[in-house]
């Protein structure tokens, strides 16, 4: 690769790098200067996008100043902090290079493992994930949670990986150009890939230890985490037949309302038996009720999925500012 990186900058990038920061300012210099010497090792142009969620220290300004040292950079600067999800996405839309990786702006993630992510995608894989096999981590807060939820979702999910936290992949431009990502999304980006039909794989990378800066990290996210792993099971089996499943439910629901009150009649005309005081016939009242209102449910859910994909195109994040 050509090492100046004004010339690297006016080449169409084959790479481009994708960093969400959110109050990394004391971080970002070596940053900078790591993921660079790493990518000038490669024979292709490359860009590194680094997005500011919102920062309330330096990072801004630190930035624009990094940006005369780094002409690679290109710096986007949101209007207020959005979270990891959409600052991905808003990378993965700025992106221009055929191959696209992201990682975390905090140091613990190695940019020396970036050309073996990108050899491992050339291998004919749409995604490879990082695997932080010796995870330099507090044990009780962040890697005992982030294996028990590695382990829920691979088993719920069907998609075995050891790692789904690791923000360090490497995407073909076409896969990361559909990831649409919110809330805590970013996690189950392998999940959300699969769905394309996307060939995934995992190598082991290097993990170190936080030097500067707090982590945004903590058991408090795991709860999300977990509601999030639902929407998972959903988006798999029912995200463009939303009918199918609740009409299922309903249906099911319906079908025992209508069986235990034409029970409660066979027994009121041909037993005379009072059935107006019995518990059973309000439950099956309720059942009926509510199954056609989750039908109803189905039906309006099936709209909407209609409406999205024919009509998405709003951005999840607000963009203040972007240095190129």
């Amino acid at each position: 690769m050509n090492k100046d990186g004004a010339k690297s900058q006016e080449q169409q990038p084959y790479v481009s790098v994708i960093i969400p920061v959110f109050n990394e300012a004391e971080n970002l210099s070596e940053l900078l200067a790591q993921v660079c010497s790493s990518l000038r090792n490669l024979e292709s142009a490359f860009e590194v996008i680094v997005i500011d969620d919102g920062s309330t220290d330096d990072s801004a300004r630190v930035l624009k100043g990094l940006k005369a040292r780094y002409p690679e950079l290109r710096a986007v600067i949101f209007r207020r902090n959005f979270g990891q999800s959409a600052a991905m996405t808003a990378g993965f839309d700025l992106a221009r290079g055929e191959v696209v990786v992201s990682m975390d702006g905090d140091l613990q993630n190695d940019p020396a493992d970036i050309p073996v992510l990108i050899e491992k995608l050339e291998e004919g894989y749409d995604i490879v994930s990082g695997w932080r096999k010796d995870r330099k981590d507090a044990f009780l807060s962040r890697t005992l949670p982030s294996r028990i939820a590695n382990w829920l979702i691979g088993k719920t999910t069907g998609i075995k990986l050891h790692d789904y936290g690791c923000s360090l992949k490497a995407y073909k431009r076409e896969v990361a150009k559909n990831l649409l990502l919110y809330g805590e999304l970013h996690r189950f980006i392998p999940v959300l890939a699969s769905l394309q039909g996307a060939r995934y794989a995992e190598v082991v990378v290097r993990h170190h230890p936080r030097k500067r800066g707090k982590s945004k990290y903590g058991i408090g996210r795991t709860y999300r985490v977990m509601l999030d792993l639902l929407l998972m099971l959903f988006f798999q089996k029912f995200a463009t037949r939303p009918l199918q499943f609740f009409g299922l439910t309903g249906g099911l629901m319906l079908a025992a309302g209508i069986i235990i009150e034409f029970y409660l009649t066979i027994l009121k005309l041909f037993a005379g038996q009072d059935i107006g005081n019995r518990p059973l016939l309000i439950l099956g009242v309720l059942l009926v009720i509510s199954g056609l209102v989750l039908a109803g449910i189905g039906l309006l859910a099936e709209l909407i999925i209609r409406t999205y994909y024919e009509a998405s195109g709003k951005h999840i994040y607000s963009i203040r500012e972007i240095i190129e």
